[in-house]
C-alpha cells in the first residue's frame, strides 16, 4: 500500500469514528503528510518500505530543523496511531513504531527573580497617611502575602489555606497543608514576622464573625487563590514593572536558598517535594557555585590542578 493512500484512509476512519476532535485530525494529517513527503524524498513510497531506522531518521531530521520536542511527540503519536490502524486490518504488518523511543519532553525551567529583584519587590511601600483605614489593611495584607510566599516558599494554595492557628510565634514557623494533604513545618523570616504583626493589628476590625483564615478580603472572608494571584500580579507590575505569579516567588526562594546553602536535600524538605528529582531542577540556577564546589572537593579537580602545575614547571 502506498504511504499516502494509507494516510488518507486513516484520516477518513478517524473522521467517521468521531473519537478524535477536528483539531487532532487536522494535526495528524499535517504531520503524517509531512512524513510522507520526507519518505518520498528518500525513495520510500510504500508502507512496506518503512522500518524503524526510517522513522528515526525522520524524527531526527525534524529536530535538526528546529521542530520543538512537544511537536515531535505529536508526530510520534500520529505515526503510532497510523500503524495501530493499519495493524487492525493487517496484523502481520511490521510495526516500526514499536520499540522506538518517544522523544523526551522538554523540561521547562521555572521563572525566578534575582536576589536584587526580590529585594526591590519586598521593599514595603510607606503608607500615604497616618490613618489606619481599609487601604492600610490591604497594603499590610499584600505585603505579608509577598513576604510569606518568598520567605517560606509557599504554594499559592498553601498560602490561601493558612489559618491563624497554623502560626507558631515561639518557634518562628508556620504549619502548611501541602499537596496530598501532607503537613510540613516551614520557617518564617524576621521581615515576614514583622509584616505579620502589622497585619494582625488591623485584622480583627476587618474579620467577619469567627473567620479563622489568616488572609481575609474586605468582606472579612477567606481570600481566594484567584484573588491572591491578582494581587501578586498587580504588585509585580507596580514594583518591578512586570507581571508576577505567586509560584515565581516560590521558585525564587528555592533558588536563593540553594545558592546560599548548596544543600539540595534541605531545599527538598523546605519545598515539600516528595522526591529530590523535582527539586533538582533548581540546580541549573547556580553553575558558579557548582564549579567552586567541584574545584574544592572533587578529587579529579585536585589531581588536574597538580598535573597542570607539574606541566607548567617542566615547560
Amino acid at each position: 500500500m502506498l504511504i499516502e493512500t494509507a494516510i488518507v484512509q486513516f484520516i477518513e476512519t478517524l473522521r467517521q469514528s468521531g473519537r478524535a476532535s477536528p483539531a487532532t485530525i487536522s494535526a495528524y494529517g499535517h504531520d503524517l503528510f509531512a512524513w510522507s513527503r520526507f519518505s518520498q524524498q528518500r525513495g520510500q513510497t510504500k508502507i512496506a518500505q518503512i522500518d524503524r531506522r526510517s522513522l528515526r531518521a525522520y524524527l531526527m531530521a525534524e529536530r535538526s530543523r528546529g521542530v520543538a520536542i512537544r511537536s515531535l511527540r505529536r508526530h510520534f503519536a500520529a505515526l503510532r496511531a497510523l500503524y495501530r490502524h493499519l495493524q487492525h486490518d493487517a496484523p502481520e504488518l511490521r510495526n516500526p513504531v514499536q520499540g522506538l523511543a518517544m522523544p523526551r519532553a522538554e523540561q521547562r525551567l521555572p521563572d525566578w527573580l534575582t536576589v536584587d529583584q526580590a529585594r526591590v519587590l519586598m521593599q514595603p511601600i510607606p503608607p500615604p497617611g497616618a490613618a489606619e483605614d481599609q487601604k492600610d489593611f490591604i497594603r499590610l495584607r499584600d505585603q505579608l502575602i509577598l513576604e510569606l510566599l518568598y520567605s517560606s516558599a509557599l504554594r499559592v494554595s498553601e498560602l490561601a489555606g493558612l489559618n491563624l492557628g497554623d502560626l507558631d510565634y515561639h518557634g518562628g514557623t508556620v504549619r502548611v497543608l501541602g499537596k496530598g494533604h501532607k503537613e510540613r513545618i516551614v520557617p518564617v523570616g524576621q521581615p515576614a514576622w514583622a509584616a505579620l504583626r502589622a497585619y494582625l493589628a488591623l485584622r480583627p476590625a476587618m474579620s467577619a464573625g469567627e473567620e479563622t483564615a489568616l488572609f481575609i478580603n474586605q468582606r472579612g472572608r477567606r481570600l481566594s487563590v484567584r484573588s491572591i494571584q491578582i494581587r501578586v500580579k498587580k504588585l509585580g507590575e507596580t514594583r518591578l514593572g512586570q507581571a508576577l505569579h505567586p509560584h515565581t516567588l516560590r521558585h525564587s526562594a528555592a533558588s536563593h536558598l540553594l545558592q546560599s546553602s548548596g544543600d539540595l536535600r534541605a531545599v527538598q524538605e523546605f519545598l515539600g517535594h516528595a522526591g529530590i528529582g523535582t527539586t533538582a531542577i533548581y540546580t541549573h540556577m547556580d553553575y558558579q557555585q557548582l564549579a567552586q564546589v567541584y574545584d574544592q572537593a572533587h578529587p579529579r579537580s585536585r589531581r588536574d590542578a597538580q598535573d597542570t602545575k607539574h606541566f607548567e614547571e617542566k615547560a
